[in-house]
């Protein structure tokens, strides 16, 4: 393996025969490198659904009031149901075995000022549980709290850019900002990994919100947090009768699909992670195929190399050259040829992927990636592929006899 003469003999075969040597690379480090982008590609769109998902909690269902589509006990079509704070107590009653926590959420859009900066951005009006459904991070101050709740203060969380374009580099704890002519208490500042959108929110109690819109009860959604030992199949028991009771109270036809809508995070994050695994492995089967493609290529380049080379094998075996040392001649050169050319398309495939980052965001691909363990281990297989498929000729050229070789045109 380190004769030096062999590898001088290497060298300047490869030197003679420069476009078969590159063809033979080509093809190898392009086998490698489709194989690691395509894969890294398919880690990057699970991540795209994992970031999607966890950002908020997964043990979460999401009820949303709309409007009715058909008539039901006297009632007529097209009605818009509502939620009221009595829907959130019964909840709590009767699915007490399901429940860990459970908070409304009123939407509302408003202009907020502090002195003479000013902004139109949404608030919440949420119950302090709405910290854990949203893995809301607080990072100076406080969340709501309980007595908030219960005295219907007028307190205000914040998002860290919110408290970047009212306040600047001041500290926004303790001051007071006007959200649609009422003057708040900022008592928090939060961050959260949802991105900037999600700290451009204002969260304040439920209760000031319905006291600030005449006293009124109703609330626009319920987020209801089920236990997580229940898993899925109890995740989806407890979503069919919720559904269930909340058409009941509200007189909603049981095959009426438009009056209330609840979204089960947990079976979705289960069904689209499913479907990003099934991507990936159509995308890897892609990858594997391109692999196969790259050792015929090779197969293919070393039958003509070896052909190419019948005449002087033949004399190389006429002057006393063993079968074994012919062998390992051809099989060196095409170990070597397939091993640099296999890392070079590594290296710049695994490069790509780590510049990427989020560049390809828009088509929900995010920071792909491959671990270098699997790059390195599809490296070596395509070289020990390489090497059997320079074998097999080779093999076959060493058992020609040396008059034959000599003969061939």
């Amino acid at each position: 393996m380190f004769n030096k003469d062999r590898w001088q003999e290497i060298f300047e075969t490869i030197k003679k025969n420069k476009l078969r040597t590159f063809l033979s690379g080509f093809t190898v480090a392009l086998g490698i490198f489709i194989f690691i982008i395509l894969f890294g590609l398919g880690n990057g769109l699970k991540n795209s659904f994992k970031e999607f998902f966890l950002d908020d909690a997964t043990n979460i269902l999401y009820v949303e009031s709309g409007k009715t589509s058909k008539p039901f006990k006297g009632y007529k079509a097209s009605r818009r149901i509502e939620f009221e704070n009595e829907d959130l107590y019964d909840i709590q009653k009767f699915f007490s075995f399901y429940l860990e926590y459970i908070t409304p959420r009123i939407t509302r859009g408003a202009k907020i000022k502090f002195k003479n900066e000013y902004g139109n951005y949404t608030t919440r009006g949420v119950a302090p549980s709405h910290q854990f459904a949203e893995k809301t991070i607080v990072t100076n101050g406080r969340y709501l709290n309980d007595i908030d709740i219960k005295q219907k203060k007028k307190v205000a969380v914040i998002g860290r850019l919110v408290s970047r374009d009212l306040f600047g580099e001041e500290d926004p704890i303790g001051k007071f900002i006007d959200i649609g002519k009422t003057v708040f208490k900022v008592v928090g500042i939060f961050k959260d990994s949802g991105g900037d959108n999600e700290e451009r929110f204002v969260y304040i109690p439920y209760t000031t919100r319905q006291k600030m819109e005449k006293a009124t009860k109703k609330i626009g959604s319920i987020i209801v947090a089920f236990k997580p030992e229940i898993g899925n199949s109890g995740a989806l028991a407890f979503e069919k009768q919720l559904r269930e009771y909340i058409k009941q109270k509200k007189f909603i036809a049981p095959s009426d699909s438009k009056g209330v809508f609840i979204r089960n995070v947990s079976d979705d994050l289960k069904r689209n992670q499913q479907f990003a695994s099934a991507l990936q492995v159509i995308v890897t089967l892609v990858g594997i195929g391109t692999l196969i493609a790259g050792i015929i290529g090779i197969s293919n380049i070393m039958v003509f190399v070896v052909k190419e080379r019948t005449k002087e094998l033949g004399i190389r075996k006429a002057l006393g050259a063993s079968p074994k040392s012919v062998i390992n001649m051809v099989l060196q050169e095409s170990i070597f040829i397939t091993t640099v050319s296999g890392y070079v398309g590594m290296f710049f495939a695994v490069l790509i992927l780590k510049n990427t980052g989020n560049r390809l965001e828009d088509y929900f691909i995010k920071n792909p990636y491959i671990n270098l363990s699997t790059a390195f281990f599809a490296t070596i297989v395509l070289i020990l592929f390489g090497a059997i498929a320079g074998y097999v000729p080779a093999k076959r050229a060493a058992s020609i006899k040396p008059i034959v070789a000599l003969r061939d045109e």
